[in-house]
Parts: structure tokens; C-alpha cells; sequence
């Protein structure tokens, strides 16, 4: 055989073996882990699977009207080519390198606009990136889009903004994803991006992962920064991730996590950030653990029998993979405690991130946003509740400050705290949400959202993930709470039930 047949019959091979290996990477339903090996084998390359996303979302988010996109990022592309340079470079992968996320359009992007879903906020580019998404881009992650909301997060229900409309579940084009992040869930899911920030004021990160089959972390409050965030109310509001993986949603938080000057409660997190939360994801994360069940979300007359045999039955998975039950937990005076426990700071909070912005800012306040007429009528009764509040959050009748020093707050932390104290208890579980999905335009029958009080009101950590589907193909969430910064004893819960379990699975419309 001359040396020239030689030649060409190696370079076939390896050109062919090459081109099968491109083949044989599955973009669908990727991991964080898998795509970076797919880098390192030189099968795959940031550009190749940012041109595959973009390429989803222009086949699928309009013509399925999912509508969970609201602004393409234009430097997408040219972003993944320096990472790819840099990779070829220097041989290294940053935590995030090369991976597409998904934005919800609250969260500040220095080179995007950032309308908290508000026709009010249209074409406003803030001066720089939130923490949060300066972290994630050090980290190397692309921003490929920002995500539809409910306008200015003020449902945890639906997701319909003035700016960009309403957002369908990807499930069930019929049915809602949730609110407000309902965009960044309903698009992940979809595989629009590996993975996507949402926010958290009550419900907003925990319910629509738990409506679109996802893992959503709602961290300890002090443990991540709300800086360059649009508030609803800073007292009880958490950027973070939505992911179809706990260990992909786990990554993202080990980006976050930590202390940032801007935002001063984060001084808290000091001394208590691991060097790294994906230690803890083990499969045998489960035993030993003792593991409460709020029976108070479970057995009530308004809970979707099929949501309650799920929830059950996670309960004996979990029982399975060695943890302790203790059941029918509840907290003493629980409706006295939580009576008005809400404290309204929406007014003073938007105020303060409108200054944020400078001169460019389109309106000065709330009173101006209202006064435009650029909202949904939707939210005209809460943007006008709102206004009624005149005073600083600190100076009322009834002092409103951050949720460690409001008297309310601290009655219930240590109510909550001296109940699970008092079982020897690792963790609460219960239904993130008690009914499925409602259909488009029904605001009447029970919405089942759990997710309103345990953790906004104590600032404990809260995650949810995936424990099954309904008869209809609607996916059903379970969450684990636990005490503050117990983020690393959460994620050894939340891996075990998910790897024993393996319930999520992409709705078959986007293939």
C-alpha cells in the first residue's frame, strides 16, 4: 500500500469516526456534565450547540405559541466562539463554560434590555449585569435569550406580560406554567436552553418548575445577591436556578452563592458557603435522614386526588431509599402566625431600582408607570394597592423590614425551628403545588400553590423536583425544606429521590 492510499484511508476513518461522534451527541435533554465532555472529546463546540438552541427556539416558541421568549441576545454566537477560542487555547472549561441559559426579563443584563415584563420598561438596557449574571458569565455561561414573566411578578399563577403576552405550558398548550418565571420554565423544559434563572418572591422559581417537570432551587435568604434584580418585595425575594437536573441546578448555585457588598444581607452567607455544593449530590443522600411530611398540604379536600397519590408515593420512595418518615408534622398556630404576614415594599423597592438606572430610566416611579397606562389591566388593582403605601417599609405603623428583624418573621422562624428541633427533623416535604395546571383563562378553581409561606416568610431554602405525572401528562413537583443555609443536607435529599426516581421526562412536543 503506497504511503498516499495510506494517508487517505487513516483520514477517512478518523473523518468518519468524527462525524459519528457529532451524530451521536443528543442535544435533547443534555446535561451540564455531558455537553462539557462532548467538548473535551472535540465532538461538540459552543457555537454548534448555541446554533442548535437558537434554532429551537425559532422552529417551536412561536409556532406552538409556548411564547416563553422575549428578546433573542444578538451576541450570543459570537460569545460561544470566544469560548470556544479560549477553550482551544488554554484546555481549560470554566463551571459554565460554553452553556446556554435562559434569563428571566427581571434579572439586569448590561447589553439586553431588562423590562420586568412591562411595556413600561421597553428598550431599557441597564447599566451593568445583576450579580447574579455577572457570576454566571465569569463562569462562562452564554445568555442566549431573555423570558417572558408575569408583569412585574405580581402572579404566581399565569405568566401574561404586557410586553410580550401570554406563556403556555409546554405540556399542555392550554394550560398555564405557573408564574412569574413561567417563561424560563416553560423554555427550559422545552429545551430551549440547558438551563434558566428565575426569581422567587413566594412561589415564582418553586411553582412553575414544579408545572413545566423541573428542579428549582429557592436558596436561603442571605446566601445569593438580589442586586440588579427588579424587586417585588426585597424582603422576600431569590434569584436562581431552574434546571431538568438537580445536579445541573446545583452547579448554578455553586456560581451564585456567596457574599456580594451590594446587597448587604448577604453578609450573613459568610463562613457557611461550602467550596463546593456538587459534593453533595449522593445517591445514598437519602439515609439516615429524618423527614417530615406536612400533612397540612397534603390532606385537604382541595388537593387533586392524582396529586395526592403521587405525593404518597414519593413519600414511599423516599422511606425506600432508607430515609425516617415522621408524619403528619404541622406547626403549632400555624394560621395565627401567618396571618398578614405579608409585607408590601413593592412601591419603595421599584422606586430604589428605577434610581438604579440612571438618567435613561423611561419613568421615575411606580406613581409614573401607573399614570402611563402601561400595564395589563390584570395587575391594575395590585399596581393601585401598592401605591396606597407612602411610608418607607421601616417607618409604618406596623415596621416592615427585612424578614430577620420584622417581629412576625421572627415568631415564625422560631415556631418553625422549635417544631422540627423538638423531631430531630432533616427536612419538610409536601406537594409544591396541590392541583395541576389550570387551563387559560380559569382564575376560579383552586390553584394548589404551597408555596407561599414555609420558606419566603422564614428564609429558609426550599427545593423542588420532579415526583410524577397525572393521568393528562402534567408534571407534579415535591419540595424539601430545611433550616437556614442547609442548602448542602437539601441537595444530598433532592439527588437521592431524583436518581432513584428518574421522573422527568420532556414533553413530547419539542422534540
Amino acid at each position: 500500500m503506497n504511503k498516499l492510499l495510506f494517508f487517505l484511508l487513516i483520514f477517512s476513518f478518523f473523518t468518519k469516526s468524527y462525524s459519528q461522534k457529532k451524530d451521536d451527541f443528543v442535544f435533547h435533554e443534555s446535561t451540564i456534565s455531558e455537553i462539557h465532555n462532548a467538548y473535551k472529546n472535540g465532538t461538540l463546540t459552543a457555537v454548534e450547540l448555541t446554533q442548535y438552541y437558537l434554532k429551537q427556539i425559532e422552529k417551536y416558541d412561536q409556532s406552538t405559541r409556548l411564547n416563553s421568549i422575549t428578546v433573542i441576545n444578538p451576541n450570543a454566537l459570537s460569545r460561544a466562539e470566544e469560548l470556544d477560542k479560549e477553550y482551544r487555547q488554554t484546555g481549560k472549561l470554566r463551571k459554565l463554560h460554553g452553556i446556554p441559559i435562559l434569563v428571566k426579563d427581571n434579572f439586569d443584563t448590561f447589553d439586553m434590555q431588562t423590562a420586568g415584563g412591562s411595556l413600561a420598561l421597553k428598550g431599557s438596557i441597564p447599566p451593568d449585569d445583576a450579580f447574579q449574571i455577572k457570576k454566571l458569565r465569569e463562569a462562562g455561561a452564554i445568555i442566549i435569550a431573555k423570558t417572558n414573566m408575569a408583569e412585574w411578578a405580581f402572579s404566581n399563577v399565569v405568566t401574561v406580560s404586557s410586553i410580550s403576552g401570554i406563556t403556555r405550558n409546554p405540556y399542555d398548550l392550554s394550560r398555564v406554567p405557573a408564574g412569574s418565571s413561567g417563561g424560563t420554565a416553560a423554555g427550559v423544559s422545552a429545551n430551549f436552553a440547558v438551563l434558566g434563572m428565575g426569581t422567587d418572591t413566594g412561589n415564582s422559581i418553586r411553582g412553575p418548575a414544579s408545572h413545566n417537570g423541573l428542579v428549582g432551587i429557592r436558596s436561603t435568604i442571605g446566601l445569593t445577591s438580589r442586586d440588579g434584580i427588579i424587586p417585588l418585595f426585597l424582603r422576600n425575594d431569590i434569584g436562581g436556578p431552574l434546571a431538568r437536573t438537580v445536579e445541573d441546578a446545583v452547579r448554578v448555585l455553586e456560581v451564585i452563592a456567596g457574599y456580594d457588598p451590594a446587597d448587604p444581607v448577604t453578609q450573613l452567607c459568610k463562613g457557611k458557603v461550602p467550596k463546593s455544593y456538587t459534593q453533595f449530590l449522593q445517591k445514598d443522600g437519602l439515609k439516615g435522614a429524618r423527614i417530615a411530611v406536612f400533612r397540612r398540604y397534603i390532606d385537604t379536600d382541595s388537593i387533586d386526588p392524582q396529586v395526592k397519590e403521587i405525593t404518597l408515593n414519593a413519600i414511599k420512595n423516599i422511606k425506600e431509599q432508607g430515609a425516617e418518615i415522621i408524619d403528619s408534622f404541622d406547626i403549632p398556630n400555624y394560621e395565627v402566625l401567618t396571618e398578614n404576614i405579608w409585607c408590601s415594599t413593592f412601591q419603595y423597592d421599584l422606586n430604589n431600582y428605577l434610581i438604579s438606572l440612571g438618567d435613561k430610566a423611561p419613568y421615575k416611579s411606580l406613581k409614573e408607570i401607573y399614570e402611563s397606562g402601561l400595564f395589563l389591566p390584570y395587575i391594575k388593582e395590585s399596581m393601585e394597592y401598592e401605591l396606597e403605601y407612602t411610608s418607607p417599609p421601616e417607618e409604618r405603623e406596623n415596621p416592615c423590614g427585612d424578614i430577620y428583624s420584622t417581629e412576625k418573621n421572627i415568631k415564625f422562624i422560631e415556631a418553625v425551628l422549635n417544631e422540627m428541633n423538638r423531631y430531630n427533623i432533616d427536612a419538610i416535604i409536601y406537594p409544591t403545588w396541590s392541583n395541576q395546571p389550570r387551563k387559560i383563562g380559569d382564575m376560579e378553581s383552586p390553584d394548589g400553590d404551597n408555596s407561599q409561606i414555609l420558606s419566603p416568610h422564614t428564609g429558609f431554602p426550599a427545593i423542588t423536583v420532579p415526583s410524577g405525572y397525572t393521568q393528562e401528562g402534567m408534571p407534579v413537583g415535591l419540595t424539601f425544606l430545611g433550616r437556614a443555609f442547609s442548602e448542602p443536607e437539601l441537595i444530598k435529599f433532592v439527588y437521592s429521590f431524583e436518581q432513584a426516581t428518574k421522573h422527568r421526562k420532556a414533553p413530547g412536543l419539542f422534540p
